[in-house]
């Protein structure tokens, strides 16, 4: 963007919010926020590439999902938005950037549709040469991953909050991808910070307007630029769904879902990305009735309910299935990329059983038979089921910290296949992402294989393994300061040596302090080490209690407090995990 050609407009008014500039100058201003349906072409006169001045904030800092703010924040303060893209656009070399392909799409929250249009004007003006959008401005995060590693993008823009609420007063997202299909890693997102933190100036082509409804590529042409710069609107649909069919049996899946002696299941969309993706694939595709996927309209505000599937945001869920009427159930977040699986009667399963279980049924998923399995990997802070079924099946087992770029490391090197976390995450190295609708089909597919239910599965499960009983609480929008000054204070008490061999009697049970640390990773690829992820009290027979401080919220700290008790007794395993961590 800084050709010899282009055009910098010192005019103040120019970088200001429509209700900031004064009347006579709000056409000039509106090129920034005011949008045509219709795409500009190339019978047109070439569109200019403008440099605009800024100036920097000192919030971008990227935390493990991207950089989160209230919708507000990116209306309401000058460039915000402008500011974090260009420090994407910045952070790639140039010679990569030039004539590169990127991805971008959303999950649909508000605010998605003007941040595309946004980004499409700057990704021109910032040499890109083509970039692939999601029909409508929306992708799934696992589809994002999906279609960066088919067209071979340098990477890609992800414009969600996850499971964090939408709507006006809700939250907005941006998150880096990298060519791999990845979440971008902490090299990455630092340099981000960096150039965020002294931002001058800004690029933008303020005339082009993208049509995000027709399928098909739009080319635009630009001032000082020899290529025309490339939109493509896919149906990104199509390109996941051709993905897991050379992952599953669609056949057998089919006959499990709408055979003579088919199961009745029950998706919830929770009205987030993933919904079209439900609604082709397990509905039109794999013949489930089409009244057993709910919510699967993507709405700005998620319906006005809070797209994270867990047993308290996905209630209505967790009602019907109680019912008995269905036999499998699930429900996704607001991007697609968490799932929660649910049995007959509401019968929960936790996010670290259900990468366990998949883990120790893994071939009956077409795609291991033929790939072999490399290793599993969990975050530190999930429970430790899945290292006893890595253990008895002698597969290499890697504890990460939070965050899923640490997977990808491991996969890219061919050392990983399955993987979860704690927060309702799980996938493989089919993408660089967590994959709800992946872990679903996983799920599908051990039960088309081993004729028994959500629940049997899972029973016979703790009978072979054992069962962690886990738990964790959050404790939101804590005060910086003072959630930092606890866990410091925290860390001197657990670092003392006459904390090691300390015991602790919960009711019958003895629990013995064996090691009390600060988690440091180390990652066995390129050996870069990342410190202070959480604090870690593990006592002899495996149970653990960890603390740990996360900034991904869109205001203040959160706490996290994970309790995970192993009982390896058969007569022991039937009661709710509430009751037994509580006593």
């Amino acid at each position: 963007w800084n050709d010899p050609g282009s055009h910098k407009a010192s005019l103040l008014f120019s970088c200001l919010p429509i209700s900031s500039a004064p009347q006579g100058e709000r056409a000039v201003a509106g090129y920034l926020s005011e949008f045509s349906s219709h795409p500009s072409t190339m019978d047109e006169s070439p569109l200019q590439v403008l440099t605009l001045p800024t100036a920097p904030y000192p919030d971008q800092r990227p935390g493990t999902s991207g950089l989160r703010k209230k919708v507000y924040v990116f209306q309401s303060k000058r460039n915000y938005l402008h500011n974090f893209i260009q420090s994407i656009f910045s952070s790639i070399d140039l010679r990569d950037r030039q004539g590169s392909t990127m991805v971008l799409g959303g999950d649909g929250r508000y605010f998605n549709t003007t941040a595309i249009q946004v980004i499409v004007q700057m990704a021109a003006a910032n040499g890109v040469g083509r970039l692939v959008i999601g029909q409508n401005g929306i992708m799934s995060t696992p589809a994002v991953s999906c279609v960066i590693r088919k067209f071979k993008a340098i990477g890609g823009i992800l414009l969600t909050a996850s499971h964090n609420p939408g709507g006006p007063d809700g939250d907005f997202g941006i998150k880096f991808n990298i060519a791999n299909g990845g979440p971008a890693p902490e090299a990455v997102t630092e340099k981000i910070f960096q150039i965020s933190r002294s931002i001058e100036e800004y690029a933008i082509c303020p005339e082009l307007r993208v049509d995000l409804v027709t399928l098909g590529k739009q080319t635009f042409d630009l001032e000082n630029k020899f290529k025309p710069f490339t939109v493509e609107i896919v149906d990104s649909v199509e390109s996941y769904a051709n993905m897991l069919r050379n992952i599953f049996d669609f056949a057998e899946l089919k006959e499990l879902l709408s055979g003579e002696n088919h199961i009745r299941i029950r998706l919830d969309a929770m009205h987030g990305a993933v919904g079209p993706y439900v609604k082709r694939i397990l509905c039109e595709e794999l013949g489930s009735p089409a009244n057993s996927a709910i919510n699967c309209i993507p709405q700005e505000d998620f319906g006005g309910q809070h797209p994270d599937p867990n047993l308290t945001y996905a209630a209505d869920l967790v009602e019907s299935m109680k019912s008995g009427q269905y036999d499998f159930g699930a429900a996704f977040d607001g991007d697609g990329d968490r799932n929660m699986i649910l049995g007959k009667h509401g019968f929960f399963i936790s996010p670290s059983d259900s990468v366990a279980v998949i883990a120790a049924n893994i071939f009956c998923i077409p795609y291991f038979q033929h790939m072999g399995v490399r290793g599993f990997a969990r975050s530190m802070p999930s429970s430790g089921a899945l290292d006893i079924v890595a253990k008895a099946t002698k597969i290499q087992l890697y504890e990460t910290p939070t965050g899923w770029k640490f997977f990808g490391n491991l996969m890219d090197a061919g050392r990983l296949s399955l993987c979860g976390e704690e927060s309702f995450g799980t996938g493989s190295d089919h993408i660089r992402e967590k994959d709800g609708l992946w872990a679903v089909l996983a799920w599908l597919s051990i039960l088309a294989t081993r004729k028994q239910s959500v629940e049997e599965i899972m029973i016979e499960h703790w009978k072979t393994y054992g069962r962690n009983y886990y738990t964790r609480y959050d404790y939101e929008e804590v005060d910086v300061d003072t959630a930092v000054e606890m866990m410091l204070e925290l860390e001197v008490i657990i670092s003392d040596k006459a904390f090691i061999g300390q015991n602790f009697t919960v009711g019958e049970k003895t629990y013995q302090v064996e090691k009390a640390d600060n988690f440091e990773y180390s990652d066995p690829v390129d050996g870069s080490i990342s410190r202070n992820q959480g604090l870690r009290i593990i006592f002899k027979d495996g149970s653990r209690i960890i603390f740990r401080l996360s900034g991904t919220g869109s205001s203040g700290a959160t706490i996290h407090l994970y309790v995970d008790s192993y009982e390896k007794e058969a007569s022991e395993i039937f009661q709710d995990p509430q009751v037994v961590l509580v006593t």
